[in-house]
């Protein structure tokens, strides 16, 4: 239990940190770089972790049911369009409160949704689990007014983006769409792994396997996205820069960060055992959203926040961590 509880918190400190080398991209705007990392994250590094490091893959994609496939291509398109949609969400709402609520509905209904395919835990573990997801919560939700207030701060704009509602609504309807990716994880993780093993791999390439068919399928929707938006606005050419080797230095650190770090759930899932998906899910989140606030402290993001926009950082922090604690107790009980 202990592995798998350090497995979900390595992988959440990775998914927080992925982001990082965005920062110290030139000449890009924000269509180019995520296009070009999520083309690199999506595509080049699935298939060079898949096809090198599994023996017999080709054949592990083969005898894997139709069902389990067909189900876990259609979950993760549908996480691709929710990543998307939490995209289009920072556009109305801003980014603090766009990602508390895209986060909180992602750990929320993602850490349930296993259970449809697990079922119901005992009833002392099933109460200490939503205990601990509530408390995750109420710190999003800090840091989320926490977020507000800071913007706030650093423009003198009461909540003046336009659309309020539109983007609350579509922040909530790409977590959910996104919960695809741990539906996918629970509907492929014991066929995957039994096939994964039967080539003679190790048990953690399994998670590589995985994450392959969630990435690739999620890649289209993506993809389709991105290519969407370079050409309407027009950002093809900046490809087309100096700094390019560099630019695409960095969004290959983040492909590998991002992609590495998902393969580290799902094997943190398979090693926390029963209630692995949905626990380990919750403290892969919740260490991930944690990671990337206090980067955010360290790179001077808050400097212009008032006292009263961190003391609600500050709590939204300790609640989280509070609640990391408690799942890792019910995946005890």
């Amino acid at each position: 239990m202990i592995q798998g509880i350090l497995l979900a918190i390595v992988a959440g400190l990775m998914l927080g940190l992925y982001a990082l080398p965005e920062k110290f991209t030139k000449d890009f705007e924000f269509e180019n770089t995520w296009g070009l990392f999520f083309a690199i994250n999506t595509f080049v590094i699935p298939n060079i972790a898949a096809f090198f490091l599994i023996d017999g893959f080709s054949e592990v994609l083969f005898s894997l049911p139709s069902t389990v496939l067909w189900g876990m291509l259609v979950s993760s398109f549908l996480w691709g369009i929710g990543v998307m949609m939490w995209g289009k969400a920072i556009n109305h709402i801003g980014l603090s409160l766009g990602f508390s609520i895209f986060i909180g509905t992602v750990i929320l209904v993602g850490s349930l949704l296993p259970f449809i395919e697990s079922g119901l835990p005992a009833k002392t573990i099933l109460v200490t689990i939503l205990a601990g997801l509530l408390i995750v919560l109420l710190g999003i939700m800090a840091n989320g007014k926490a977020g507000i207030l800071r913007e706030q701060d650093e423009a003198n704009d009461a909540g003046g983006k336009k659309g309020m509602l539109t983007g609350i609504i579509i922040a909530v309807v790409g977590g959910l769409l996104a919960t695809g990716f741990s539906y996918a994880n629970a509907v492929g993780a014991k066929v995957i792994s039994e096939a994964v093993v039967a080539q003679g791999n190790a048990q953690w390439l399994s998670s590589v396997a995985i994450m392959y068919i969630i990435y690739m399928a999620g890649g289209v929707a993506i993809a389709l996205f991105f290519a969407q938006q370079l050409t309407v606005k027009k950002l093809w050419s900046k490809f087309k820069t100096p700094h390019f080797s560099k630019n695409l230095g960095l969004c290959t650190v983040m492909g590998i960060l991002n992609f590495f770090a998902s393969v580290g759930f799902a094997y943190a899932a398979f090693k926390l055992g029963e209630q692995g998906n949905t626990v380990g899910y919750a403290i892969f989140n919740t260490v991930c959203v944690v990671t990337a606030i206090v980067t955010g402290l360290i790179t001077k993001e808050w400097v212009k926040a008032s006292s009263k926009a961190k003391n609600f950082l500050y709590s939204g922090l300790a609640a989280m961590v509070v609640g990391v604690i408690v799942l890792a107790v019910a995946n005890s009980l």
